[in-house]
């Protein structure tokens, strides 16, 4: 397949999935995320790939959800958005809580590799990864609370922080930083910035030389203990939370109103001008 707003290359058995929007540090457009959740099921069903790696060109991993760049609203005016609130309901399960579930349960093992910026939609593709390998520069955030909503589409961060820990990220919208993600046990490893795409593709190769079949019993293993335990059931329950919220918001508007021609990055940057400027 050929894709706009993502790269998709094979390297021995090592599939790449490489966000490619860098102008917009990565934001994920409604076309970006259906051409990822492609390109997993591409790789997927390709019997030659045994790992699947997921990136960000330039110096960001993802900034998050598309809240409204040029092609982002050209898509919108193109294809449509929902006006009434069971059909932007039925879009946000069917873009965000469903794809992101299928991400986490590809059958083949995921390795996230972050870069600079990592906040909340990107956040949420990093967690739906099996292993996270981070760059010293990547700063991770949730700042949904600022926003209006209780959490992202996905609330995974209690399963990947602990339930205190998730409380103050998600209350105080605050950045932390790559070695402060390892000792929560959000990444597996924290690497320097020019080592990073090295170490990735070592590490997925060396789990590609492993028996495939083996390797996906051990996924499918893992991710159903993990299911005991009420992941699946607690995030499916708590997107209700984030819609009720986000319907709102939609009736009511943000706390801090977008002005009309503003930047989103001037929005943002005005929007958080009074929590400071925590960086981690």
């Amino acid at each position: 397949m050929s894709y706009e707003t993502i790269l998709y290359e094979k390297q021995g058995h090592v599939a790449r999935i490489i966000a490619n929007r860098p102008e917009v540090r990565n934001a994920q457009s409604r076309l970006m995320l259906e051409e990822i959740d492609n390109a997993f099921r591409e790789a997927d069903a390709d019997d030659d790939v045994r790992v699947i790696v997921v990136g960000g060109k330039g110096q960001h991993f993802s900034a998050g959800h598309d809240l409204g760049s040029k092609d982002e609203m050209a898509d919108r005016e193109t294809r449509g958005y929902p006006k009434n609130i069971e059909e932007r309901v039925s879009r946000s399960r069917r873009l965000y809580l469903e794809t992101t579930l299928r991400w986490r349960n590809i059958s083949k093992p995921t390795i996230a590799m972050v870069q600079g910026y990592c906040i909340m939609g990107g956040l949420m593709l990093a967690c739906a990864c099996d292993i996270i390998i981070a760059a010293e520069d990547a700063r991770f955030s949730d700042r949904s609370v600022r926003q209006g909503s209780p959490h992202v589409q996905i609330d995974n961060l209690p399963w990947e922080v602990g339930i205190r820990k998730a409380k103050e990220i998600l209350w105080t919208g605050d950045f932390f930083d790559a070695h402060e993600a390892l000792r929560l046990g959000l990444v597996n490893r924290v690497v320097t910035v020019d080592k990073l795409e090295t170490e990735t593709m070592e590490l997925a190769n060396r789990i590609a030389l492993q028996e495939p079949f083996v390797v996906r019993m051990s996924k499918a293993s893992l991710n159903a203990t993990q299911d005991m335990m009420g992941y699946t059931n607690a995030v499916s329950a708590s997107f209700r939370f984030h819609n009720l919220t986000d319907q709102r918001r939609n009736i009511e508007g943000f706390r801090v109103p977008r002005k009309e021609g503003e930047s989103v990055a001037d929005w943002v940057a005005r929007r958080d001008k009074e929590f400071g400027d925590h960086k981690g």
